[in-house]
């Protein structure tokens, strides 16, 4: 018998005992220098993406950002906290779909530099469309969508 998939709301509230701060390795020094790093619980990932307003703007390294400092920890990792912003972006779509009103403004979260994450359902369209509505400009620079003076609206954490 095949083995049922999770939905993006069980991936979103499995913590797998997360949050939890770890010392930073040699490998990982390469990359991140010295200290500690912090994964969080997906769910503390959506939490603050619920907490920006309409109008408002958040990106990935605002989240890391919080989380270093909620935990005292040298930094919060990228990888995580991308890759949970990700499955609650997916979770909240899954709610719409299921024809709830109130969801995870996901469209909200950027990539650093204000880069619409074209990974999230519906792709840069519909996020697209969901900014401006909101009022946000948005021009596209090579490949990449931008959300222009991102940085001017960005909620403070």
């Amino acid at each position: 018998m095949a083995k049922k998939c999770k939905s993006w709301r069980e991936k979103l509230r499995d913590s797998k005992g997360l949050p939890k701060v770890i010392k930073i390795n040699e490998k990982m020094s390469k990359r991140w220098g010295s200290g500690t790093v912090v994964i969080p619980a997906p769910i503390e990932v959506d939490k603050l993406m619920r907490k920006v307003p309409k109008g408002k703007l958040i990106t990935i390294n605002e989240i890391r950002e919080y989380m270093a400092r909620k935990y005292k920890a040298s930094i919060g990792c990228p990888m995580t906290c991308g890759i949970f912003a990700w499955i609650a972006a997916h979770a909240a779509h899954e709610d719409w779909e299921a024809g709830k009103k109130r969801i995870t403004p996901y469209w909200r979260t950027l990539k650093t530099g204000g880069i619409i994450n074209e990974k999230y359902p519906g792709g840069v369209e519909v996020q697209k469309k969901l900014l401006q509505k909101e009022g946000h400009k948005i021009v596209k620079k090579g490949k990449k969508h931008v959300v222009v003076d991102f940085d001017k609206r960005l909620v403070r954490l």
